[in-house]
């Protein structure tokens, strides 16, 4: 193995590290700002959902520096054990019942 190879081995691990930071740092932005994490209850549509997946890969940087909320998929809260999973996309809010972590400080 040459010098090349190794560096590209070396930069290669880093990036992929970095990105699995990124992604958990914007899951615990979705759990700490959003409310948002696996099982949360939100209401779309007027129809209750329990989150089975966040996509943090449709929050977008705003201009204020803050990131959008995330499209999420869920399951119907009457069957959250359902196999098949709703898009609802951003057009969601938190239900009432469910806590969001409040901010010390």
């Amino acid at each position: 193995m040459d010098y090349g190879d190794s560096v590209q081995k070396v930069l290669l691990r880093k990036i992929q590290k970095a990105e699995q930071d990124l992604l958990q740092l914007k899951l615990d932005y979705c759990r700490f700002i959003f409310g948002l994490s696996h099982r949360t209850r939100v209401i779309s549509n007027g129809i209750s959902y329990v989150v089975r997946s966040v996509d943090v890969e449709s929050m977008e940087r705003l201009d204020d520096g803050c990131f959008s909320r995330p499209e999420v998929a869920g399951s119907p809260a009457d069957n959250p054990d359902a196999t098949d999973t709703v898009n609802l996309g951003v057009d969601w809010t938190l239900e009432e019942s469910a806590t969001r972590p409040k901010a010390r400080g």
